[in-house]
């Protein structure tokens, strides 16, 4: 039984269980305000070791995802949300990210331009957009081209850092690991999109930037873009090891963002936001090109 086995806790099998409860949240399986599965019954199911759970659901709730409470078990009480940028006269109306990406992937032409930490986000859509289409080839678009912006390793980040231990370098090479592994995993799951004959044409562009970005956003398909400024928490932080150490973060997978849409008025709110970030990107782009 999985509560059974031992030896199973390193970050291979960490991330595996972590990332798929993450899948889980972004897709409703698990909604807003439901129960996880107790850890005997997610240890049985993902065949790893009660320990592995715990420190999966740990880092969970570092990040904001779950509340868990002794007897009580763990409780969604976040997904990542879009907050339309409205006229202050109009209603806001809290909106998930999952369906802004996949209606960007309901068309025949994909892009996305996307300006980040490390990349963590965009994987764990994709991913998603990706096991649609699988479900669903019918669906698939003819062309999907992404274009990500990340900080060069070179560039001292300011952000983790241990709160007790402020010389400490595991939690910045954590988030280099991180944006290694994003990268990874990005460009294997397009290029299999590629190779299943599922998607005909799929490209990936990774440039690496001298400078630490301190919001993150999204262009989709030169028609939206998602903004949001990364907001310093302290909060746990649980390594590849299994130790857990408090340290100052910035808050990236669930963080809040905004919505802007162009329309037909090109001077309009959304249209303008639009037009410059992605004048932006573009600039920016090319000068890491020279």
């Amino acid at each position: 039984m999985g509560d059974e086995r031992t030896g199973d806790g390193g970050g291979k099998e960490f991330r595996r269980v972590l990332d798929e409860l993450r899948n889980r949240m972004v897709n409703g399986r698990y909604a807003l305000g439901s129960s996880l599965p107790a850890q005997r019954l997610l240890a049985e199911e993902f065949d790893v070791s009660r320990d592995t759970v715990q420190r999966v659901l740990k880092t969970l709730a570092s990040e904001g995802w779950v509340e868990s409470r002794q007897g009580s078990g763990s409780r969604v009480v976040k997904t990542q949300r879009i907050q339309p940028a409205v006229l202050q006269s109009a209603k806001p109306r809290p909106m998930a990210l999952g369906p802004i990406i996949s209606k960007a992937f309901g068309r025949a032409e994909v892009s996305l331009d996307v300006f980040t930490l490390t990349g963590e986000s965009l994987d764990l859509h994709v991913r998603l957009q990706a096991e649609r289409i699988r479900t669903d080839p019918e669906s698939a678009p003819q062309r999907v081209a992404v274009r990500i912006l990340v900080p060069s390793e070179e560039v001292e980040l300011p952000f983790p850092r241990s709160k007790d231990e402020p010389s400490d370098r595991r939690p910045v090479e954590r988030v280099w690991d991180i944006a290694r592994r994003s990268a990874s995993s990005l460009r294997y799951v397009l290029d299999s999109l590629r190779v299943e004959k599922l998607v005909p044409e799929v490209s990936l562009e990774i440039r690496h930037t001298p400078v630490v970005p301190n919001f993150k956003f999204y262009l989709l398909n030169g028609s939206e873009a998602l903004f949001g400024l990364y907001q310093v928490v302290e909060r746990p932080i649980v390594l590849d090891d299994g130790e857990e150490l408090t340290a100052v973060d910035v808050e990236g997978i669930g963080a809040a963002l905004m919505h802007y849409e162009r329309d037909a008025a090109p001077d309009s709110p959304g249209s303008f936001f639009v037009d410059s970030m992605q004048t932006y990107f573009d600039s920016v782009w090319t000068l890491l090109s020279e």
